[in-house]
C-alpha cells in the first residue's frame, strides 16, 4: 500500500471513496447537496463503535462512495481509533475501489496530534490490506485499491507527510516480513533469506555478508552448528549492514532467529500444526523487515541486522539430547532438548553482534509456546539486562499499538539451567519456560544492553487467518525512530 497526504475540503477529493465519521458525513452531505438522502439511506446506521457502511453517491458527484466509520463518541482513545481503522480496512479490502481518502481530521482521538494518527492508521491499514502473492491459480477477491490519501488539514500538512513517509517505510518493511514468513518452508530455506537479505544491499550506505557453514565452524560457534548440521540445506549467518549515521557512531544491534523449518530435531514435535513451524523464522523476518523500513526511510542512524538461519531437521548429524556443545563465547552447553535449538543459534549470534560494537542488542525470536500461554497473541514478551531500553521499548510498542509486555529474568530463575556435565543446560523444567529461555540468553549478553523479544504468540496466526503478522516491525522501526 502506498500513502500520500492531501489537503483541502472533504467535499471537494475525487475519489472512489471517502472514509469518515457520521457527524463529518452529514456535513460532506450538506456540501454536495445530498443531505436528504443520506439521513433517509443512514436511518438505521447506529454509530457505533465497530459499524461501517458504505453508500453510494449520486452519479456525477466527485465522491463516488462514502464509508462511514462509527465511533459511538465524540472522541476516541487510541485503542478506539484503531478498532475504527479495523473496521474502515475490512470494508475497503472486500470492496473493488481504485482510490480511496480517509479524512483523518474528522477522528478525535485523546493525545493524539495529526503525526501519531496519522502513525496509528497507516499502521492498522497496511496490517489489514496486506495480501500475500500465495502460489494460486486465480486470487479469491482481487482488489485494485494500492494507493490511501489522508486528507488533513492544512496547518498540520508538514507533520502528517513526515508520518506518511515513515508510514511508506513500514509499509515496504511490514511486507516484505511478510512474505518471508508465508512463503512455504521449501522455497524460504536460510540459501533464500541470504538472497533476500542481499537485495536490501542494494541501497546506498548498506552492506550484506553471508557467512557459510565452514566459516561458522571455523569461527567457533558450536552452539549454531549443533543445529544446521542436521540438516542438507546449509545454515548461513546474515548480516546486513546500514549505515545512515555518523562514522563511528556505535550501531542498533537487531538479531533474528531463522529456522526456516523446525522439526524439533530428534526431540520430534507432534505432527499436528508442524506445517507452522514455517513460521519459526519470524524474528528474522522482522529485524531484516526492519532494516527495509529503516533504509527506505533513510533514516541517519546506523543499524546491523544479523540472522542467524538454519534448519532444525532430524537426520544421522543431528545433535542428541546429552550432547555438549562450545558456543562462540567459550560457554559450553549441554543440549537436553533439541527442540530448544532456537536459543543455540541466537546465543552465537549475540556473542558474534559484539564485534560490532553496538550500543544495544535486540534478539527478536519465536522462541517459546509457553510465552503463548502467558501473553497470548496480545503482547510479544519482553526481556532485558537495562531497565531504560526496557522502557524505550515499551513506549514504542504502545505509540504504535505493537505492544510488548515485560517479563523478569531475575538471578532466581538461573539456576534452571544448572546442568552436572556443562556450564549450562539448554532448557530448564516447566515453570516459567519463557522466562528462563531469556535467563539462558542473557548470559551471551552481560557487556551491553540487551533485549529480548519473545514473539511466539504475535509473530503468525493460525486457523482460517493463518499467516504471518509483520509483527514487531512497528514497534522495531518506532524504537528506531525515537532513537534519532
Amino acid at each position: 500500500m502506498k500513502y500520500s497526504s492531501i489537503t483541502g475540503r472533504p467535499a471537494s477529493v475525487t475519489t472512489d471513496c471517502l472514509v469518515t465519521t457520521l457527524k463529518a458525513a452529514h456535513d460532506v452531505g450538506k456540501q454536495l447537496g445530498v443531505d436528504d438522502y443520506l439521513r433517509d439511506a443512514l436511518r438505521d446506521f447506529t454509530d457505533k463503535l465497530g459499524k461501517a457502511v458504505v453508500l453510494p453517491l449520486p452519479a456525477r458527484k466527485r465522491i463516488r462512495r462514502l464509508m462511514i466509520i462509527g465511533t459511538g463518541k465524540p472522541q476516541l482513545g487510541s485503542a478506539d481509533f484503531k478498532k475504527a481503522m479495523q473496521g474502515a480496512a475490512g470494508l475497503l479490502r472486500s470492496a473493488n475501489f481504485r482510490t480511496a481518502v480517509l479524512h483523518l481530521d474528522a477522528f478525535d482521538v485523546a493525545e493524539a496530534d495529526s503525526h501519531h494518527r496519522t502513525r496509528l492508521a497507516t499502521t492498522v491499514l497496511s496490517a489489514a490490506l496486506y495480501r500475500f502473492d500465495a502460489p494460486k491459480q486465480a486470487e479469491e477477491s482481487p482488489s485494485t485499491l494500492n494507493r490511501i490519501a489522508l486528507l488533513v488539514d492544512g496547518r498540520s500538512r508538514a507533520s502528517a507527510t513526515r508520518a506518511i513517509r515513515y508510514a511508506n517505510a513500514l509499509d515496504a518493511g511490514m511486507a516484505f516480513t511478510r512474505d518471508l514468513g508465508n512463503t512455504p518452508p521449501n522455497v524460504c530455506n536460510p540459501t533464500y533469506l541470504a538472497r533476500q537479505a542481499r537485495t536490501l544491499a542494494r541501497a546506498e550506505r548498506t552492506r550484506c555478508r553471508v557467512i557459510d557453514e565452514k566459516a561458522i565452524d571455523e569461527l567457533g560457534m558450536g552452539a549454531f552448528m549443533s543445529v544446521t548440521r542436521g540438516s542438507d540445506t546449509p545454515g548461513k549467518l546474515i548480516v546486513v549492514d546500514y549505515r545512515g549515521g555518523k562514522r563511528g557512531e556505535p550501531p542498533i544491534a537487531l538479531i533474528g532467529k531463522g529456522i526456516t523449518f523446525d522439526t524439533g530435531g530428534i526431540s520430534l514435535k507432534p505432527g499436528a500444526a508442524m506445517d507452522e513451524m514455517k513460521f519459526d523464522m519470524c524474528g528474522a523476518a522482522a529485524v531484516l523487515g526492519c532494516a527495509k523500513a529503516v533504509i527506505e526511510a533513510r533514516l541517519p542512524i546506523n543499524l546491523v541486522a544479523i540472522v542467524a538461519a538454519a534448519e532444525n531437521m532430524p537426520s544421522g548429524k543431528a545433535s542428541r539430547p546429552g550432547d555438549v556443545v562450545k558456543s562462540l563465547s567459550g560457554q559450553t552447553i549441554e543440549i537436553l532438548n533439541t527442540d530448544a535449538e532456537g536459543r543455540l543459534v541466537l546465543c552465537d549470534a549475540i556473542t558474534y553482534a559484539a564485534r560490532y560494537q553496538p550500543k544495544v542488542v535486540i534478539d527478536v525470536a519465536t522462541l517459546t509456546g509457553a510465552c503463548i500461554i502467558a501473553l497470548g497473541s496480545h503482547a510479544s514478551g519482553l526481556f532485558s539486562n537495562d531497565d531504560g531500553l526496557a522502557t524505550d521499548l515499551t513506549a514504542a510498542g504502545e505509540y504504535v499499538g505493537d505492544r510488548a509486555w515485560r517479563l523478569p529474568i531475575w538471578d532466581d530463575y538461573q539456576s534452571a539451567l544448572k546442568s552436572n556435565f556443562a556450564d549450562m543446560a539448554n532448557v530448564g523444567g516447566r515453570e516459567a519456560g519463557s522466562i528462563v529461555a531469556a535467563c539462558f540468553l542473557s548470559r551471551f549478553a552481560k557487556q551491553v544492553p540487551w533485549a529480548h523479544l519473545d514473539i511466539a504468540g504475535t509473530a503468525f496466526t493460525g486457523g482460517a487467518a493463518k499467516g504471518a503478522s509483520g509483527r514487531p516491525v512497528p514497534l522495531l522501526f518506532q524504537y528506531v525512530l525515537n532513537q534519532i
